[in-house]
């Protein structure tokens, strides 16, 4: 599983001009180097907002992951998950769509979700993204 996602963007020539200069003059060794650091500066100067959200919005930060074995558990119990996560949700490949509507009675991402396209179909309006 890659620790990144491939994210496209338009910019202005003129800003996309900047950029490239700031480049060629060593500053930043690529236009993705230079993105990164003014995304990573951009989140450090909303950090506080992004807990406070995150907490009252009681999401899991970073990777959660389900598999078969979990759900079935969950299932047992008589339990219905809400899933909110900020950073992505797996859920592996041996989780059937039943299975998933059985388990899942709302999910939320602020990121990527990774599932079978029968499951995400299973989901449907259960699905937040």
């Amino acid at each position: 599983m890659s620790d990144t996602e491939k994210i496209t963007i338009n910019m202005s020539v003129v800003d996309l001009g900047q950029v490239d200069l700031l480049v060629k003059e060593g500053f930043y060794s690529s236009r993705t180097d230079f993105i990164r650091t003014a995304i990573r500066n951009l989140l450090t100067t909303h950090s506080e907002k992004v807990r406070e959200l995150v907490t009252k919005k009681a999401m899991v930060v970073g990777v959660v992951s389900f598999n078969k074995k979990d759900l079935e558990e969950i299932r047992s119990k008589g339990v219905k998950l809400e899933i909110k996560a900020l950073g992505m949700c797996f859920l592996a490949e041996d989780i059937s769509p039943d299975l998933a509507l059985s388990t899942i009675s709302s999910l939320e991402v602020m990121g990527v979700l990774k599932a079978s396209d029968a499951v995400k179909e299973a989901l449907g309006k259960r699905i937040k993204q």
